[in-house]
Order: C-alpha cells, then structure tokens, then sequence
C-alpha cells in the first residue's frame, strides 16, 4: 500500500493512500462514516468480509477451546484430584496487575470448588519477580502439594528443579515468551512455546489462567464466577497485550458486563479516577483504573489488590481504595522526578542523542516498581530503546526495557545471554538483571545491534494516521461508528485523523505551562483542540495568527456536567500545507 508523508513540528506523518471508490463501497455496504471506513482500509481490512469480521466479534469465531492448549487437560486433572484430597494448592502471582488478577481470579474461582488453595505475590525488591527456589521450600515446608503460577513461571528452572525434587507438582501457567527450553515442571501451559498448538498466541497472564480455569468450571460443569470476568478485562488491558482477535472479544465482553453490574471495587476505583461517564471504556481502564491497582505492587504490598479485588466488604474496599489513590499519586510524582532526571541528562548531553541510539540510565534511588514507566514515557518522547536499571545493594542493575517496534529488545537481550543473569519478556518491554559493571558492555553491544539493523527512517519518530477528517464529520454519528472500532489499545489504537485547514479562533492559553489549548475553525465548525505536553507550541500557534495548518488528532466525547462535547487531542501540528 502506498503511503504519503508529511513533517510535522515532531513527528514524520505517515497516510496511506486509500482509493476513494473503495472507501466509499465500504461506507455504504456498512453504513460507516467515510474517515471510519477510511481507518478500516488503512488497517488492512481491504475487504467487506475482512472488515465485518472485525468488527463484530463472536465466541464461535474468536475463541479457541481451552483444551487446545498443550498440558492444560494435565493442569486440570491435578487440580481437581488436588480438591478432590483435600490437598493445599499454592497459587504464586505476580506483582504487576496481570498478576494481581490472575491470583485474584483463581482465588475466587478455586474456592468454591472447595479448593484448600492460598496465593503468594512477591514483594518486588525483597523478593524479586518470579517463583524462588526459596518460595518452594517454604511451600513444602507449609505441606503444598501443588504450586500453580500465574502470569511467571516460563523461566523457573531452578525452582522447577526443586519442586520436583520435594515432591510438589509444579504446574506454570504464563505467556511470556520461552527461551529455548522450558523448566522441567508437572505441566507447563503458554500458548508461545513451539509446540502449543493453541491458535492464539497473545492472550496476557490472565488470558492464560481464564482458560485453564473455563477448562475446569466446564468439566465441572458449572457456570464461571461472573468476577471473573471483570478480572480478565482488568488484567488483559493493563498488560498492554493486542486488543485483537480472542483479546477483543473477552475486552468486549467484560465491559458490557462491567457497564451493566459494578463490583465494590470497580466503583471505587470509577470514584478515585474521576470517571463519571455513563460508559467505561477499555483507555478509561489503561489510563485511569489500571495504574491504581498497578500502585500496589510497584510501592507496596501487592496481596493487598487481591484482596481488594474479590473483596465484598464495603468499608474495607473503600480504605484499600483510599491507599491505592495515595499510593498512585505518590507513584505519579516520581515517575515525574525520574523523567526529568534523565531529561536533564539528555539536555546535558550526558547521554547524546546525536551520537547515541539507546537511553540507559541508572540509579540506586529510582525505585524498581516505577522506571517501567518512566521507560515509556522516554521512548514516547524521544524515539529511542530505553532501559533504566536501579541498582541493588549488592551490585546489580535490575532493568524495565521499553523498546520501538522496529527493534525487537528480546532478541537483543538474548544476543547478549552471556553478560546479563536473567531475562525474560517481550519484544517491545522486558526486564533484566545483571552485574553493574557489564551495563557499559550492554551498551555498547545494544548500540551495535542498532546500527546493524534500523535504517535513519527506523529512528525518526513517526506517528501513522488512519484518515483524513473535516471538522464537519465529527458528528453523533462519526463517533457512534468509532466506537465500532474500539476498545482501542495495543495493534488497534484509537484512530488519528489528519484534519487540513484548520485556523486558529482565538488566542492560545498556555495550561500549567505544560498544556496548549485553542479553538480551531474550518467548514462553518469551530471545536476545541487541546495538545498535552507540548508547550514549545504555544509561541508557534501565537506566531501563526490566521494561517491555515493541519492537525493530527484523536477525536474523543468529553462529558462534563451532563453535557457531551466533541473534541480534538492534537498529536502533532503542521504550518506547512499537509496535501497527503
């Protein structure tokens, strides 16, 4: 597909060139606004069956039976001949929200099977991701007879090892990528080992403890826990896996059940994030709900969001609630401190930008549970694969890498196995650990691979727009369509449109000295348009005065005291004719 390009004031605007005919056969077969149907076509859904099939999901074609899944009849046969004794059943989690619900999830799901069943999340700088050899001594010790992880595990050979050798049958559920071989455990069910033959490969942690868990409830014939499905929407957004396919049909799924019936701890967390639209919607979960669970395991003990979660006590739930705002307020003020830390840095050119590819950055201070984040924010604004370590007493750099889709991080950390004690991950996040004085090496070895690899249009910061958009298309209609796009999230992310045209109603105001806020006019249609940090704008537009520009915007409904508004969130500002 051919694709135009525009320079905007940050980004490299990439459109396809859609044929208009095309566009509008779509629109009509589907009775779709026509940047809708535009968005549809650029997303590769070229045909009507192609595009139907997106946008209406169903069970029978999106979802695969649970048994498919290598080792999972194993998995579910041990659990219930575990219930069935009367034998304790370890549940190890995560402290992440995948792994917060997963745990929650077989907490409420195993108990009224009549399961003797407990949960253990590590607490992330005493204990360290993932199962120990040390978590299994002391299971055995406590008479386990089973340990299920969930949302880990892949990697635990040694504990693995040590199950075995205890007499404590391991079973891992996890869905991170293998490495070239898997512990040698009971049962290992993750639908990315090679020989799993289950269809769908991107389910998150909790994806991957729903199915063994429908496995067990359909051979007991008996109906799933309806929590259960608010945990798997919580935990499948959060993890940032693709909202396609099997993920967006359970995302879909649980936020029409959610939208209907509020738990405890949903409405507390609504109440804590300001939502007061009639509707939650799967960014209202990533950007607002989920960072509140995410708060207990990054600063805190993350035992307290499971129970939280599957808590039915009011008051409780609303005190936890109230840490969980503090706790993600206080997450929120350092991941600001941190940033502007290797801000400063960059600024400073103590990390070079113009020489150098990849942003690492250390410090014993940055706590572990936070410099994911700041991660992501650093490749969102510079463009660059990033890895931030915060280094332990005894010397090791333990790191959250945050990467650009053109460079896959996990097969570069793999590349560099030799120097580095422990990875695991993804090809876009990954975490880990290894002596501080190998970090240079790393370095230098990352910044190889990159030159090897990405070209000087790999690294220049791009953003892809969907369609072209008219301030007169934003109608009630315009946005009743977009939402059959959504949810929006990860491989289907909210539409930008490039609007063309556009000018400036009023004078700027310059927000916090952060924010930009102005009214665009075109087509008889004025509507307010607000670029978040991005101050350096705010003298351009006061430059710019009645001159035409082109915007590239996310469109959204804002609701406001009873009243619904039609709004632009710039991405990026053109003065230069955009003609794509």
């Amino acid at each position: 597909m051919k694709t135009s390009f525009v320079q905007g004031t940050k980004y490299l605007w990439q459109l396809p060139e859609i044929d208009t005919k095309s566009v509008a056969d779509l629109a009509a077969y589907l009775n779709l606004s026509f940047p809708i149907a535009q968005t549809l076509l650029a997303r590769g859904f070229t045909t009507k069956q192609q595009a139907e099939s997106f946008l209406f999901s169903s069970y029978e074609k999106d979802v695969a039976h649970p048994s498919l899944m290598k080792d999972a009849d194993k998995a579910v046969d041990r659990i219930i001949s575990a219930i069935d004794r009367g034998e304790k059943i370890l549940v190890f989690g995560d402290y992440d929200v995948d792994g917060i619900t997963s745990s929650a999830m077989m907490m409420i799901c195993l108990l009224p099977l009549g399961a003797q069943v407990n949960f253990f999340l590590p607490h992330r700088v005493r204990d360290g991701y993932g199962l120990s050899v040390k978590a299994v001594e002391r299971a055995a010790r406590n008479n386990y007879k089973v340990i299920i992880t969930v949302d880990n595990g892949i990697t635990a050979f040694d504990p693995a090892s040590k199950a075995k050798e205890l007499g404590i049958d391991l079973i891992i559920t996890d869905h991170h990528r293998p490495h070239d071989h898997v512990p040698e455990a009971f049962a290992v069910i993750n639908p990315n080992q090679h020989d799993c033959p289950y269809p769908f490969k991107t389910l998150a942690g909790v994806g991957v403890t729903f199915k063994i868990l429908s496995l067990l409830y359909e051979r007991k014939k008996l109906r799933m826990p309806t929590k259960a499905y608010e945990l798997l929407l919580l935990g499948t957004i959060a993890d940032v896996v693709p909202l396609l396919g099997e993920n967006r049909f359970w995302v879909r799924y649980g936020l029409s059940y959610i939208n209907k019936f509020e738990s405890n701890s949903l409405k507390v967390l609504k109440q804590n994030g300001k939502l007061a639209k009639p509707l939650i919607s799967a960014t209202d979960i990533g950007f607002s709900i989920a960072p509140q669970i995410n708060a207990l395991g990054r600063l805190e003990d993350a035992r307290q969001g499971v129970k939280f979660l599957i808590g039915s006590d009011m008051r409780e739930v609303e005190e936890v609630g109230k840490v969980l705002l503090e706790l993600n307020e206080t997450r929120k003020q350092i991941e600001r401190s941190i940033f502007v830390q290797v801000q400063t840095e960059i600024e400073q050119k103590k990390i070079d930008l113009d020489r150098e590819n990849v942003i690492i950055a250390a410090s014993k201070n940055w706590p572990p549970g936070v410099i994911g984040l700041v991660a992501s924010r650093l490749v969102s604004a510079y463009g660059k694969p990033t890895i931030l370590f915060h280094i332990t007493k005894d010397g090791l750099a333990k790191g959250s890498c945050r990467s650009i889709p053109e460079f896959n991080m996990f097969d570069a950390l793999d590349a560099h196995r030799d120097i580095i004690e422990q990875f695991g991950g993804h090809s876009l996040a990954a975490g880990l650990a290894l002596k501080l004085e190998n970090v240079p090496k790393l370095k230098h070895g990352l910044e190889m691979l990159v030159a090897q690899q990405l070209t000087e249009f790999d690294l220049t910061q791009k953003i892809a727009l969907d369609a072209h958009a008219r301030l007169s298309d934003l109608t009630k209609k315009f946005m009743a369509d977009m939402q059959h796009l959504e949810p929006f999230g990860n491989e289907n992310r909210s539409p930008a449109f490039l609007i063309n045209d556009v000018t400036l109603v009023e004078k700027p105001k310059l927000l916090k000295d952060l924010h930009v806020k102005c009214s665009v006019f075109a087509d008889g249609v004025i509507k307010p348009l607000m670029f978040f940090n991005r101050p350096e704008l705010f003298e351009q537009f006061m430059a710019c005065e009645q001159e035409p520009f082109s915007v590239a915007a996310h469109i959204s409904e804002n609701h406001w005291n009873g009243h619904v508004n039609i709004e632009l969130t710039g991405i990026d500002v053109s003065f230069k004719k955009a003609g794509i």
